[in-house]
């Protein structure tokens, strides 16, 4: 079993290398300020047509993106820093290797559509508008963080965006829920809904697919692929690893998730399936995380070292961003060097606030169960202990 799960991922590694090799080659030049790419053809299922093949990138969204994917890389390894000095406690899932995938699909779609995914959610708030000061900080469990300091790692919300999940698979029906809201009050809007390779087995996705197809609901279902749940290759975990058709009769896209204008030309392609009343569609977007699951797990007893850096030199999503930006001048070394001395500068100095902000009061537990409502009491441990609960 061991040596065929080694020869399937080599085999793939090796096509995906290829495929990446050809993909950052500029198509054209149309001008200073931006130029046309190849991008990786998606495979369909259910569709006649997908995503182009090619796209334009202008000079200062690349900047944007390199920013924004570089941001979400040295926050999480920040995190690992700060978990292991033992100022973050609890759970932490990172999501180093896949910032392609949370860039390209906000660049997908609009700030007033919606999103809900697992506990891997970092980068996802990043990308909607958390600050990496509010991220660290609630990581640390403080008052400054995003949550008051009471969600952790796994919990983090802001506008339009409904948190990472700790119930593996849970956000699938939620999700489900928000585009049914979206379709009840006509506003346009849609829902990404995203869960991992190893939820795409749990039952309630099903549910999740049967419900957005009945009703024809602007649900865009997202599978990050990243090969392995938890500590389980997809090929031991699944019958099916061909997870863009596993919604059946909703129509799927695989996507190249190491490729943040791939991602972000599918996202474009969904969310214009679903804003036409089609309802659902399903997207797996192929993609690869550095650390292990979770701070608990090294990432090195079910897959290699070597498979790990073969990625790293081949595939990595910042380095296959800046050798397009670079080679089709639209940005120099230079300036993408000045970019990370100021990303670093920023992240430091979000974590010194995150370990020096202080915890919350104790008698702020009860605060914040509604958005809006009159302050009520709260019971504690025993009926003695009373909490006043603040909106």
């Amino acid at each position: 079993m061991k040596k065929m799960l080694a020869v399937f991922i080599s085999r793939v590694l090796r096509r995906v290398a290829q495929k990446s090799a050809r993909r950052v080659l500029v198509a054209s030049r149309n001008s200073s300020n931006d130029a046309t790419f190849e991008i990786e053809k998606c495979d369909l299922h259910l569709l006649e047509e997908g995503p182009p093949v090619t796209t334009v990138l202008t000079r200062a969204e690349g900047l944007k993106y390199y920013r924004m994917m570089l941001t979400v890389r040295r926050m999480e390894l920040k995190a690992d820093q700060l978990y292991k000095q033992k100022f973050i406690r609890g759970f932490c899932h990172l999501c180093d290797g896949q910032e392609a995938c949370c860039v390209g699909l906000e660049a997908g779609i609009n700030p007033s559509d919606h999103l809900i995914t697992s506990y891997r959610a970092h980068g996802m708030c990043y990308t909607r508008g958390l600050s990496v000061r509010s991220i660290l900080t609630e990581l640390t469990g403080r008052r400054g963080g995003c949550a008051k300091g009471k969600g952790g790692s796994m919990h983090m919300y802001t506008k339009n965006f409904y948190g990472g999940n700790g119930i593996v698979g849970a956000q699938g029906p939620l999700g489900a829920g928000i585009a049914l809201a979206c379709k009840y009050k006509g506003n346009n809007e849609i829902c990404l809904t995203l869960y991992g390779d190893g939820a795409a087995n749990q039952g309630q996705i099903a549910e999740a697919f049967n419900m957005a197809a009945l009703w024809k609901l602007p649900c865009v279902f997202i599978c990050e692929n990243n090969l392995y749940a938890m500590g389980t290759s997809a090929e031991r975990a699944a019958a099916s690893t061909d997870y863009y058709k596993r919604g059946n009769f909703i129509p799927g896209l695989k996507v190249d998730g190491m490729d943040v204008l791939c991602v972000r030309e599918a996202t474009k392609f969904a969310a214009d399936y679903c804003r036409s009343g089609k309802g659902p569609i399903l997207m797996e977007l192929q993609t690869y995380r550095y650390h292990g699951h979770s701070m608990s797990d090294p990432g090195v007893s079910y897959r290699t070292r070597d498979e790990i850096q073969e990625v790293r030199s081949k595939r990595d999503p910042i380095m296959i961003l800046q050798d397009r930006m670079v080679n089709s001048k639209l940005a120099t070394v230079e300036e993408l060097k000045e970019i990370g001395t100021e990303v670093k500068k920023e992240i430091d100095d979000a974590a010194q606030f995150a370990i020096s902000d202080p915890e919350p009061r104790l008698e702020e537990l009860g605060h914040h169960i509604y958005s809006s409502d009159s302050s009520f009491e709260v019971r504690g441990a025993n009926p003695w202990i009373k909490f006043k609960s603040v909106s």
